[in-house]
């Protein structure tokens, strides 16, 4: 029996799949059905023609044996101090021979002889490849933690990278921060809802936050709350929401929704996590924020008097009694409308 039967039977299976769809409804009908006839045919085909499987197995047994053959040249290498051949013949055999048996160790081994030779972004992507690659290895766990530790590390500034990305040659300087933050974000994403996504996540949105990108780190920060409310960053970041929204106000951006979105986060904060160490300094700032909100109401009044136009003045300094039951903006809005005949 030849493979012509198995392509035929295959392509016969999609087309019977595909009538089905007209009478049964859910994937879960239809795909243990197609599974059963292709089974059959594979069961047909083991016992007609038993040659054609034990081809491939041959084949596949010398693929191995020459994935093996070039990790021990791979390995020789290493042994010998020969860091830049044995990282190519290390590559060589997780991308050519992806089952042979060494393939999890070759590519694990190139991720770090490229880590020690300062290529930070080629062995974080090698990292990369071996996470999605060999999740059963037993050394995934330590591929983690290492990618891990190289994006925080390129996040706090203490990874550099050479002059026209050369490592460690000419001027070494910061890694760019779109490079950082991809990094982070395979961090995130490889462990979802664990600790080190948390933790990668809060870096990107702190990144964000020192490069003044105050948009993208009051959303960064907002994920992770939203993603992982539970996690030990979740109340810091919803904290820094409501900071990041004073500092724009301070910066410029002085509209009053500004403000209020401040407040709002440093309360929502508040409710949410109870007890946390910045909760004192929240209530301060919300305090603060009053304040500010008085003294812009109160700056308003007092232009629209001094142009003469007394019903508007009125209207804010109304708005200033309203606000505040004591202190120097009320007592001077209080003053001025009783001048004002109220």
């Amino acid at each position: 029996m030849s493979f012509d039967l198995i392509r035929n039977a295959t392509l016969a299976i999609s087309a019977f799949t595909l009538r089905q769809t007209s009478y049964v409804r859910g994937m879960t009908k239809r795909i243990p059905l197609a599974l059963a006839i292709l089974s059959g045919v594979l069961v047909t085909v083991s016992c007609g023609d038993k040659d054609h499987l034990q081809l491939l197995a041959g084949n596949n047994n010398a693929a191995s044996a020459e994935g093996e053959a070039m990790y021990q040249k791979a390995k020789a290498a290493d042994d010998a101090g020969k860091a830049s051949s044995a990282i190519k013949k290390y590559k060589l055999v997780a991308d050519k021979y992806p089952f042979a048996p060494s393939a999890a160790q070759a590519r694990f081994r190139q991720a770090e002889l490229l880590e020690q030779n300062g290529d930070i972004l080629k062995s974080f992507d090698a990292y990369q490849e071996f996470i999605m690659r060999f999740q059963g290895s037993g050394l995934y766990s330590k591929a983690l933690d290492r990618q891990a530790q190289m994006a925080h590390d390129a996040a706090d500034g203490r990874v550099k990278t050479g002059f026209a990305g050369i490592p460690f040659i000419g001027l070494k300087t910061k890694l760019p921060s779109v490079k950082i933050v991809v990094m982070l974000e395979k961090v995130r994403d490889n462990a979802p809802r664990s600790a080190t996504s948390a933790m990668a996540q809060f870096k990107i949105a702190e990144l964000y936050h020192s490069e003044k990108e105050n948009r993208k780190a009051i959303n960064a920060y907002r994920k992770l709350v939203r993603d992982q409310p539970n996690s030990k960053y979740a109340a810091e970041a919803l904290f820094r929401v409501g900071v990041v929204l004073m500092e724009e106000a301070e910066g410029g951006n002085r509209n009053q929704s500004t403000l209020d979105l401040a407040d709002e986060a440093f309360r929502d904060y508040l409710v949410q996590y109870p007890g946390h160490a910045k909760n004192a300094e929240a209530r301060r700032l919300i305090a603060t924020l009053k304040s500010k909100d008085l003294d812009r109401s109160l700056g308003i009044a007092e232009f629209y008097d001094r142009s003469g136009q007394a019903e508007s003045a009125k209207v804010y300094y109304r708005d200033v009694m309203k606000k505040s039951s004591s202190g120097a903006a009320h007592d001077k809005a209080k003053a001025r409308l009783k001048e004002l005949g109220e």
